[in-house]
């Protein structure tokens, strides 16, 4: 009795098993085959909803500065976010949270929508540089020298790598030809960084002659960077060989945006420039500033939107470099601009938010917060993002 018992409990327990797995796979096991119960495996492809994340600095690998969708004429406060140290970080987005660094030492995830601290992890040092999020982790530098991977949903460090300087600039990422993903990282060891996200272990280094103090543009398995040694640096991603370099006669600070085999980026030698990766050449070259440049550039279809040191917000023609309109701020714009639909939004020194008109550069909108926005806005979700030295992440709607 007891062994046609155990028969009938094997049996019940064999279909339920078969049950499962036609439910979960939608087929039913080859005869003799037991269903395998197995955890769900993520695709090996990466890719990422830039309409409702803005999941790095500039928004893309390329960092060309774009969000889709429009803006209203208006804006308003829906939160802010108050940190212990200015916030020249800027924000990324990813799946509702908002990842930014504060010179508190800290790094914040924020709720989108409601300004609610979701976790923090805490570094050695200030934290100047933008997260970058893939797949479900958070890469980011310090000041104290070491790149952090942190789990994205619960701040958790998965490792942390260390080089042998202060890290400023964004982290950005590749995929080897294996299908790994590489994180990319400037430093002012002088070398970009390619490290595997999920060991932490070096791929490969580049080595340039001076401090690298922006983040590189990724795209064509080429990553393209300016340095503090005044070159344009493109290196090969498969296996960081030096491919070409462009002089841009003085030492570059800022990320340059690359797209279409072509490069955008200022100096500080108050020149702003375009150059070509295939005859390693300056296109053109703007000079129509008497400041540097530490903004990055905005890639718009027909036009290129960047900010100086002379408290100007600069557009000039993708093509010829030729002034499209200059809008004037009160504060230096180190802040990186935006354009969303027909407008660009970016920060001054003076304390502002501006919404600029992208077609004739005239006034929209601007909100004061009082002090310096060196960090750049993010946009997604409906939200506008940004921080400020006066300590705070800010989220800006719609006024309805």
């Amino acid at each position: 009795m007891k062994n046609a018992v155990r028969i009938i409990l094997a049996i019940a327990v064999i279909v339920a098993l078969c049950l499962i797995f036609i439910i979960v796979t939608g087929k039913q096991p080859e005869s003799g085959e037991l269903p395998e119960i197995t955890e769900p495996v993520q695709q090996q492809k990466v890719s990422i909803d830039e309409k409702s994340n803005w999941p790095m600095f500039r928004g893309e690998r390329g960092l060309l500065g774009r969000a889709s969708g429009t803006l209203p004429d208006s804006l308003a406060v829906v939160w802010k976010f108050k940190t212990d140290g200015s916030v020249k970080s800027s924000p990324a987005i990813v799946d509702n949270l908002v990842f930014i660094g504060s010179s508190d030492d800290n790094v914040y995830a924020i709720d989108l929508k409601s300004g609610q601290q979701v976790w923090t992890y805490k570094t050695n040092d200030a934290i100047e540089a933008t997260p970058c999020v893939v797949e479900g982790s958070v890469f980011v530098g310090s000041l104290d020298g070491f790149l952090y991977a942190l789990n994205a949903k619960d701040g958790s460090l998965m490792w942390k790598y260390e080089t042998e300087g202060q890290i400023l600039g964004a982290a950005n990422w590749t995929q080897s030809l294996e299908g790994r993903i590489w994180i990319l990282v400037g430093s002012y060891d002088n070398k970009l960084h390619c490290v595997d996200s999920t060991t932490g272990k070096v791929a490969w280094t580049y080595e340039t002659d001076n401090y690298i103090n922006g983040s590189p543009a990724v795209c064509d398995q080429k990553a393209v960077f300016g340095g503090c040694d005044a070159m344009i640096h493109v290196v090969s991603l498969i296996d960081g060989s030096k491919m070409t370099e462009i002089d841009s006669g003085s030492y570059i600070a800022a990320s340059a945006a690359f797209i279409d085999g072509q490069v955008y980026v200022g100096n500080y030698d108050n020149v702003f420039m375009r150059a070509d990766i295939a005859t390693s050449k300056v296109v053109w070259e703007y000079k129509e500033s008497d400041a540097p440049f530490f903004s990055s550039p905005a890639v718009g279809e027909n036009v290129i939107v960047f900010g100086g040191r002379d408290e100007k917000v600069h557009c000039v023609g993708r093509e010829d470099g030729k002034v499209v309109w200059t809008f004037q701020t009160r504060g230096e714009v180190d802040s990186s601009p935006v354009i969303c639909g027909d407008k660009v939004i970016v920060g001054s020194e003076d304390g502002r938010l501006y919404m600029i008109r992208l077609s004739d550069g005239s006034n929209v909108w601007s909100y004061e917060i009082g002090q310096p926005v060196t960090s750049s806005p993010a946009i997604a979700g409906g939200r506008v993002i940004v921080g400020c030295n006066d300590g705070y992440v800010y989220a800006f709607g719609a006024t309805h």
